[in-house]
């Protein structure tokens, strides 16, 4: 399993570095298993993971992120993700094995206040308001995203904090889009823009560098190579991360 794990994200067991696997893998009772990402800045690992393994399964295949607050929680069949309203912790117990790490201090199980919005070029409000309904599968609820055309594109945000992956599900339905997603901590310590296309990333911009990350590497968003100035040219205020 974790060799097949290694295979959908297209690295080599070798590959590993000091930190260990961008995932952690527990095994459920006879058929189950839960993918955790360990690392909460990606366009996550578990979800690449996930995606791939379900096409090769019968049963589901369970992804948890953890960027998120709370987790997310998601089933994947044949490739297709749903978003489950459910406790990690208890789907883990229900499935017969404990989440990888539950066993930690809460001081150790500490999560960053991490917040993500999103900024898509060539595309207007109505036609992603409609792609995420189609990926929904029923009318949004109202007040799921804020949805604000700009004269730079549209801007993406959500009153929790965290759009999930509206930006990574924008960018399989709409292939031509080029999707931003940035994830950033209050004071833009931790800065990560996931550069989207056809819902791959073509390209990471990282503050601090991460020499770790399996997603293709660049030095500069629009030309921009600071988070504030970044966030300018994708006309994101910085109070959005801000927020409590």
């Amino acid at each position: 399993m974790k060799k097949r794990a290694f295979d959908a994200l297209g690295l080599e067991e070798d590959d590993e570095d000091e930190e260990g696997p961008p995932f952690e893998l527990s095994q459920g009772s006879g058929r189950y298993h839960a993918l955790v990402g360990t690392t909460p800045i990606d366009v996550g690992a578990e979800i690449q993971i996930a995606k791939e393994l379900s096409l090769e399964c019968d049963e589901p295949v369970y992804s948890i992120e953890r960027a998120n607050d709370p987790w997310t929680v998601m089933s994947w069949r044949k490739g297709t993700p749903e978003v489950l309203e459910e406790d990690p912790e208890a789907l883990a117990s229900a499935l017969g094995s404990p989440l990888p790490g539950s066993e930690k201090s809460p001081d150790q199980t500490a999560r960053k206040p991490l917040r993500h919005v999103a900024f898509v070029e060539g595309v207007r409000a109505h036609e992603a308001h409609r792609a995420l309904e189609e990926d929904y599968g029923e009318p949004l609820p109202p007040g799921r995203y804020h949805l604000e055309d700009t004269p730079r594109g549209l801007r993406i945000s959500s009153g929790t904090g965290d759009i999930g992956f509206a930006d990574v599900n924008l960018s399989e339905r709409l292939p031509n889009a080029t999707v931003y997603g940035v994830i950033a901590s209050p004071g833009l310590d931790v800065f990560i823009v996931n550069m989207l296309q056809g819902g791959e990333c073509i390209g990471q911009f990282a503050q601090p560098p991460r020499e770790d990350s399996f997603m293709p590497v660049v030095s500069d968003i629009q030309g921009e190579r600071s988070p504030e100035r970044i966030l300018v040219a994708l006309g994101i205020p910085p109070e959005w991360f801000r927020n409590e």
